[in-house]
């Protein structure tokens, strides 16, 4: 009987074969959409991200950023090409990023990584037909921790408009006990530094949770507490569930146009009335 409510496999029965159904449609995502490739977001191996275009072109596009998932330790831009269909659907430039992975890697590294690639897309908006007044992230799982960064409240403002984040993971603390022990070894100081709960947002980022019906109880108790948090701290915040969705379904529909999922991050990305997926 699976007791780690952290361990994603254990809890998602058709786990293999919703990640080959993502890959699968990443592959098609990069035949079929205009993009550029493995452009350097920095000077390290690896420091990449894929731009794809939306049909329409022009100039002074939105551009958004997505962060792909995988507890920190696996998965690649590769994999989560998909995720641009929604987003060029909604006119906006999508970035998607690499970034290295633990635990060769540790998450001081990953966020660093993360925040050099949207100063990058900040700098250079125009080069791909955005503005960088209209720039927005999402992220799923850990993607959606990282993301979390990119709108820290500082001197400056953040510069991220919208972030839309699914199936996040918002306390360390509790993973540190889980299967992840083994695998990615978070530190005392890691939890400290790197906890969401722990920081400050910027008021002006208005916000996106949402995690799956069929989530286990600590995705839905932390989307929970990272919400009221935000709220605290004077941002716009809609949280909501996904029905019938688990942890790697959810990612999954987000690349599938029509759905409800994916009808809420098009609506973000054009700044439209919020969608709450029903």
């Amino acid at each position: 009987m699976a007791t780690d409510p952290f361990r994603i496999r254990d809890h998602v029965a058709n786990f293999d074969d919703i990640v080959d159904d993502i890959r699968t449609r990443s592959s098609a995502t990069r035949r079929t959409v205009a993009m550029e490739a493995n452009v350097a977001y920095g000077r390290e191996s690896g420091e990449t991200l894929d731009i794809f275009l939306p049909n329409s072109g022009g100039s002074g596009m939105p551009i958004h950023m997505f962060i792909h998932g995988g507890y920190w330790r696996m998965f690649s831009k590769e994999d989560y090409s998909c995720v641009a269909e929604t987003i060029t659907r909604a006119g906006a430039v999508a970035a998607i990023v690499d970034y290295s992975l633990m635990p060769i890697a540790r998450m001081e590294v990953l966020i660093g990584q993360v925040l050099k690639a949207k100063a990058f897309l900040l700098a250079h908006a125009d080069r791909f037909g955005a503005t960088p007044g209209r720039f927005s992230v999402s992220g799923h799982s850990a993607g959606a921790h990282l993301a979390t960064f990119l709108f820290n409240r500082s001197v400056e403002p953040s510069g991220v408009i919208a972030a839309f984040l699914l199936g996040g993971l918002y306390d360390l603390e509790p993973l540190q006990t889980s299967f992840l022990r083994d695998e990615i070894a978070l530190s005392d100081e890691e939890v400290r530094r790197f906890t969401p709960m722990h920081r400050k947002h910027d008021p002006a980022t208005r916000v996106a949770i949402m995690t799956g019906e069929l989530e286990t109880n600590p995705f839905k108790t932390q989307a929970n507490a990272f919400k009221d948090l935000l709220v605290t701290q004077g941002l716009e915040v809609r949280a909501s569930r996904v029905a019938d969705g688990d942890h790697m379904s959810t990612v999954r529909d987000l690349a599938v146009v029509g759905t409800p999922i994916a009808a809420a991050l098009h609506a973000l990305i054009a700044n439209d009335a919020w969608e709450k997926p029903r």
